[in-house]
């Protein structure tokens, strides 16, 4: 059998049965970017200019709502405009880790109603399954995917050996997960896409205990399928258009390269 990250996006795609996949490998084939942009920043103007400029250059813009300090459904509505205009999917890092009734008020509900525009959510398994079923409840009748947190790009991070096969294992038997958090590709049981962060082009850290890796490493070596930036876009003293070029050119060639290499 051809391992799944042998195979194009596309194809990816064609095969897959989950709509937001689907949906995915052809934004990414589409667009030549498997860049994902985390906007961390803290208010709703600075989330729309930053969506706005690099939109035409990722794939999914990955946010965390729950920091924008003058959220309101404005927001909302301007950001699916913009997704609709750039052709990217909104992925809410929310981190979900309670039991499967709380997370259901979560996500479908209070202030953010999250599962009302992001294609894409994510959760720690540690409460069980019972959490992506809960999940699944709200999100599948939307359309909706779901990635488990299998690894984490910060110094020291518990997720390691037991508990990131122990997500693997639920992401093969739930068909409301499209995929994992993580450093590489975990399973070929499925086509379950990975998403990394923790991505630089040049391998560093900072002084919190965050961990960069190469796209190349990432993608060509570890069989990633989605690298996610943040800082290295749109830091201090940065052209966020330019870097998300180089960034996204710096994925795709290392996407290019794996292919080469089969």
């Amino acid at each position: 059998m051809v391992s799944f990250s042998q195979q194009t996006y596309a194809s990816r795609g064609e095969q897959h049965a989950h709509p937001v996949a689907k949906q995915l490998f052809a934004t990414m084939e589409r667009k030549q970017s498997n860049l994902s942009l985390a906007a961390d920043v803290s208010t709703k103007s600075e989330l729309l200019e930053i969506a706005d400029k690099v939109g035409p250059y990722i794939c999914v813009l990955k946010t965390h709502i729950d920091v924008i300090s003058n959220f309101d459904q404005d927001l909302v509505v301007q950001l699916q405009a913009l997704a609709e205009k750039h052709d990217f999917l909104i992925f809410e890092d929310r981190k979900f880790a309670d039991i499967g009734n709380t997370v259901k008020l979560q996500y479908g509900g209070g202030v953010y109603r999250i599962a009302d525009w992001a294609h894409i959510t994510n959760c720690h398994v540690i409460p069980g399954e019972g959490i992506i079923q809960g999940l699944a409840e709200v999100g599948m009748p939307k359309g909706r995917g779901l990635l488990l947190l299998a690894e984490m790009s910060s110094k020291g991070m518990l997720a390691t050996g037991a508990y990131t096969d122990k997500n693997v294992d639920m992401a093969i038997r739930n068909e409301f997960v499209i995929g994992f958090i993580g450093s590489r590709r975990f399973t070929e049981e499925r086509d379950l896409i990975t998403m990394t962060p923790g991505v630089g082009l040049h391998a560093s850290g900072d002084a919190l205990g965050q961990q960069y890796r190469t796209p190349e490493h990432i993608i060509t070596e570890n069989g990633s399928d989605i690298i996610i930036v943040g800082r290295g876009i749109y830091g201090p003293g940065k052209d966020a258009v330019a870097e998300a070029q180089r960034y996204r050119e710096a994925g795709w060639n290392a996407y290019l390269k794996r292919l080469d290499q089969n």
